[in-house]
């Protein structure tokens, strides 16, 4: 187990379009790691959309489904679009394409204390540095998001733990059953 050093909450908010798909996902997904991998890290983790087309909505059904078929519940989540304030909160804000990344780029305040990055260059295993958007496609997608946002999130978890000079064996890190 991982104990906290006293530096306090280390603030991530995953960050896609429209925040009913991928950074719904990878939400779930990270919080599932936290509590298995690093317990004792204190993380606030939050997702938000680019866009404000699915305000106060739940995640897409096909997203709850695939995230439920692995043992995660997003289905309390609501969509929500990312603010100036996330910037001055979140200590890293972790884009699934590059396309939301500039997005972010373009409307981080001068001075922010948050780190813009695409969430996959945590990922050292990974043959994309983009989380690819399932919405118009089938449910094998959402397999595929589930399969990215956890490499994506268990780099980002190692990544944090050396930052705070703890040592953690992620052999056994997967969470998404096969």
């Amino acid at each position: 187990m991982i104990e906290q050093h006293g530096d306090g909450e280390i603030g991530v908010l995953f960050v896609c379009m429209g925040n009913i798909c991928r950074s719904p996902t990878a939400e779930g997904v990270f919080r599932k790691l936290h509590q298995k991998l690093a317990p004792g890290l204190r993380i606030n983790t939050d997702s938000a959309g680019t866009h404000a087309y699915h305000v106060g909505e739940p995640p897409d059904a096909r997203s709850i489904l695939a995230a439920q078929l692995h043992g995660i519940d997003i289905s309390e989540h609501r969509g929500r679009v990312i603010s100036l304030r996330d910037f001055a909160e979140f200590d890293y804000i972790l884009a699934m394409d590059r396309a939301n990344l500039r997005r972010l780029q373009v409307m981080q305040p001068h001075g922010s204390r948050a780190q813009v990055h695409l969430l996959l260059v945590f990922a050292n295993d990974a043959d994309s540095d983009e989380v690819p958007d399932p919405y118009y496609g089938g449910s094998a997608g959402f397999e595929r998001i589930l399969e990215l946002v956890e490499r994506g999130g268990i780099g980002l978890l190692n990544h944090l733990c050396q930052k705070r000079g703890l040592a953690f064996n992620f052999a056994e890190s997967s969470i998404i059953k096969s």
